[in-house]
């Protein structure tokens, strides 16, 4: 229900060069003109006099371009202020071709997070390679502001746990969705064309004109068409879990021609999916959103011929014969010659009981993605002191009037990368909190307020909060498993080398080779990612994972296929 006569979204570039303004107004008129609004100033003063003006007129801007040496204001100058005046618009450098001086200041500029990328002028028309970046600007920012497709739309109430849990479940699963608070005067006539005004909540339509009543979450997601049941349940791979891990080992195993199986019980993505911006992963010189990556993946994985059995959880594995057997949460059975378990990690829980008791209506474990928009202008938190908690911050950053970032331990540097500290520090409505817990909490129906303590003095605040997102520390998903897998004191699983005593296999290893490298203690089942006893919790070594398991996969399929089992 998109309002009419939406003014269009503004693209302005500032450059004090006559001719090269020139050409970039003439390049981004001629390519974007139908669809937005060009604006072009001679001088960083004109530009911020502009910006204040759309911002008081309630425009939208969706991508600012700054010449890198102006006037009075440079270029990272001039975008950290356009940052807080249109924090979601994308912003990027204009450079000139073969300029020495540009490196410095663009390398110190990202990762204080003043400018998004740079792009280098155009010199001719179409100058495609400048065209290539603005268009991948515009089409993140869209994706964002101005969805072009809703695959689903959900009227529901905005502050409750169900209604958390299906915007969270779209924003993972990659689903284009709408959604319309219940009392809001949209969500009243789609229930009132539906004959529905007085239905139970939360109510789903689909774009062939399914209605959903009240559905669960696998009801959404099969609707959604995401779900294909496989024609066979016997596979060469079976892989629980589609986080970094999981997903790249589908793509391997695929790709070199072994069936595969791949099931996910919440998310595709895992943790890594609710990351808003990852900016360290090689080849992404601007960053990736976790889900994007994800569903990057996901679809590689796909065009591969993987099966990806989504909102199914694992509950049983055991062997069957030279197989195993691997039951899910809908009662199904899936066979596999070897299973890789790739199940990550999820948030530790606060076990602060009245917090506990509002999740879902102001307390989310991750999920500041899904639920960003809606703290705008907003005081909110975020506990944790690990690069998913800093990217979260900044994230809500942009929406949020004021993030605070609580930290139980004196430094940030001991969990989180330097670019993300850097970007931290120089935000001006983030605050860090450290040496501090949350103890208490509570409101009406919704978070309202929050209980403090400073871990060194013991003093206590109560604090007012639209919203806490917590982000600490990981439990690994092992609990489904058989005792016969080895797992440590913390419940991840030891693979290779570290199940070795003395140099000898653990006791009760049936086959007279050692395990292999990421091979459990159950011959035949692999762990890798986050759920792997001593794995580095980073996404590419969760991808890097994922995809040397494949080599252990074809050496274990080998050993079968000559008999040798002991």
């Amino acid at each position: 229900m998109e309002q009419a006569h939406r003014p269009k979204p503004v693209l302005l570039a500032v450059d004090d060069d006559a001719d090269d303004r020139a050409k970039i107004e003439h390049e981004l008129y001629d390519r974007y003109g139908r669809s937005y609004r060009i604006v072009c100033e001679a001088s960083a003063e004109a530009g911020m006099s502009t910006l204040e003006k759309l911002r008081a007129a309630g425009e939208e801007v969706a991508v600012v371009l700054a010449d890198l040496w102006m006037p009075k204001m440079t270029g990272p100058e001039f975008l950290a202020h356009v940052r807080r005046i249109f924090p979601t618009a994308k912003r990027a450098l204009l450079v000139t071709w073969g300029d020495p001086s540009v490196r410095e200041p663009i390398v110190r500029s990202m990762p204080l997070g003043q400018i998004d990328y740079y792009v280098v002028k155009p010199r001719r028309s179409p100058d495609e390679r400048f065209h290539g970046i603005i268009a991948q600007f515009l089409s993140e920012w869209a994706q964002a502001h101005r969805p072009t497709l809703q695959a689903i739309r959900v009227v529901d109430e905005r502050w409750s746990a169900r209604s958390h849990k299906i915007r969270n479940i779209c924003e993972r699963q990659s689903i284009p969705y709408a959604f319309y608070a219940a009392d809001s005067k949209e969500g009243q006539e789609l229930l009132a064309q539906l004959g529905l005004r007085s239905s139970r909540l939360p109510v789903v339509m689909l774009l062939n004109g399914q209605v959903l009543v009240d559905p669960s979450d696998t009801e959404i997601v099969d609707a959604s068409g995401l779900t294909i049941d496989p024609e066979r349940q016997v596979f060469d791979v079976v892989i629980v879990g589609a986080g970094p891990a999981g997903l790249a080992a589908a793509v391997y195993a695929a790709s070199e021609g072994l069936s595969t199986m791949v099931l996910e019980g919440e998310a595709i993505g895992g943790q890594a999916g609710t990351s808003s911006l990852i900016r360290n992963y090689l080849g992404f010189p601007w960053g990736v959103g976790g889900a994007e990556l994800a569903a990057q993946a996901h679809r590689q994985a796909w065009l591969f011929g993987a099966n990806v059995y989504p909102m199914r959880h694992a509950t049983e594995l055991r062997r069957r014969g030279e197989e195993l057997l691997v039951i899910l949460s809908d009662g199904k059975e899936v066979t596999g010659r070897v299973v890789i378990v790739a199940t990550g990690a999820s948030y530790r829980r606060l076990g602060v009981s009245s917090l506990e008791a509002l999740v879902g209506t102001g307390v989310f474990y991750g999920a500041a993605v899904s639920e960003a928009k809606a703290m705008e202008g907003q005081e909110v938190y975020v506990v944790g002191g690990a690069n998913s908690a800093g990217q979260a911050a900044m994230h809500l950053s942009k929406y949020a009037s004021r993030v605070t970032l609580v930290v139980r331990g004196s430094s940030l540097s001991a969990s989180m990368s330097s670019y993300l500290i850097r970007e931290i520090e120089t935000a001006e409505n983030i605050e860090v909190r450290q040496r501090t817990l949350i103890i208490g909490g509570g409101g009406e129906g919704r978070l309202e307020r929050l209980v403090l303590k400073d871990f060194i003095s013991g003093r206590t605040e109560t604090v007012p909060a639209a919203a806490l997102f917590v982000f600490i520390g990981a439990e690994p998903r092992t609990g489904w498993l058989p005792e016969e897998i080895e797992c440590d004191e913390k419940g991840f699983i030891v693979t290779g080398q570290d199940l070795l005593l003395n140099g000898q296999p653990p006791q009760g290893w049936p086959l007279a080779r050692a395990p292999l490298p990421l091979e459990s203690s159950m011959p035949g089942i692999f762990a890798v990612g986050d759920v792997r006893h001593g794995s580095v919790k980073r996404v590419a070594s969760a991808v890097g994972e994922g995809s040397i398991a494949i080599q252990m996969v074809h050496d274990y399929l080998a050993t079968l296929k000559l008999g040798i089992r002991s």
